[in-house]
């Protein structure tokens, strides 16, 4: 399939989707919100874990700086929804700048660790700011235009994916990479690793933080454990690599297949939903560890074959 067609097929898809509100029910409008900014987060955590090769478990707290920030705007400054989404986003990219140079010194499961503590921390300093509402939290003005936040989420999911795509053809994303597979090569042959992972986590941030700032004004309340709360981090980590992390397509599609899948389990199974989402979870990643990307890619040479060679390779 040559480049023209790919393009000729992506416009359409985003054509579709854009169209959705005008023929779709309230209920799959308010899914897709839901779906396209898991997208964001996934596709965000893309740029620092699927590309650079840091497993963050951080990005929930830059979900909470923007989704605060545009919080801390409408409501104590009265100031409108843009400016507060430059404000969530201004603290997100400062709070990843100097928080990433001390901890991307880290490796491996010491650095997700680092992460990890860093959205209970800064949910401890926000719930005793009064200017952040402290543990009572913040209520939005409310605005009934589910048509308007779906375009937004849609628009900054197209723009985390052409960022992404960015990154399969710059020198930028390059280094990336290069830091993923060796680091220690890559500061050989030239690359400031310091500097490309430390832009690497603010751009993470930036996209995390402004999916947080559309959900703020879209749900219309805003308490310190919502804004941060880690379930958020482990979900967008799972999309990711269920769709394939390190690819353009992949966290998108991790984030619609499961989605749906713990939609409708929710809606069909109830009780038991979370054990089936787990289950589906565990078995994808035994199954195919590298995502649904790499499906495409291998399945058709191999078949079911694919299936074992990944049980045998990554058994516990």
């Amino acid at each position: 399939m040559n480049s023209a067609i790919r393009i000729a097929i992506a416009l359409l898809a985003v054509v579709v989707l854009a169209a959705l509100p005008w023929f779709g029910s309230d209920v799959i409008v308010q899914f897709g919100i839901s779906t396209l900014l898991l997208a964001v987060l996934a596709q965000g955590w893309n740029i620092i874990g699927g590309y650079t090769g840091y497993p963050s478990f951080g990005n929930s707290t830059f979900f909470g700086l923007g989704a605060y920030g545009v919080a801390v705007a409408m409501v104590q400054w009265n100031m409108p929804f843009w400016v507060g989404m430059v404000f969530g986003a201004a603290m997100a990219v400062c709070f990843a700048i100097l928080l990433g140079l001390p901890v991307l010194r880290l490796k491996g499961h010491y650095f997700a660790i680092a992460t990890l503590a860093l959205a209970q921390v800064v949910a401890a300093i926000v719930s005793n700011i009064p200017l952040f509402g402290q543990n009572i939290g913040l209520v939005l003005p409310p605005l009934n235009n589910d048509a308007m936040f779906y375009e937004l989420s849609l628009a900054l999911l197209l723009m985390a994916t052409l960022t992404v795509w960015w990154l399969t053809r710059s020198r930028f994303g390059f280094g990336l990479i290069a830091i993923r597979e060796n680091e220690e090569g890559a500061a050989v042959m030239g690359v400031n690793t310091t500097l490309y992972k430390v832009m690497a986590f603010a751009l993470s941030g930036l996209f995390s933080s402004l999916a947080g700032g559309i959900q703020a004004y879209w749900i219309t309340f805003l308490d310190p454990a919502s804004a941060f709360d880690i379930s958020l981090n482990v979900k967008m980590i799972i999309m990711a690599v269920f769709g394939g992390p390190g690819t353009v397509l992949g966290p998108i599609v991790g984030a619609v297949v499961l989605s749906a899948v713990s939609e409708v389990l929710s809606s069909e199974v109830t009780n038991a939903a979370g054990l089936f989402f787990g289950i589906v979870v565990v078995a994808a990643v035994v199954l195919m560890p590298r995502g649904l990307a790499d499906i495409v890619h291998h399945f058709r040479k191999s078949g079911w074959r694919y299936f074992v060679q990944n049980i045998r390779a990554h058994r516990i």
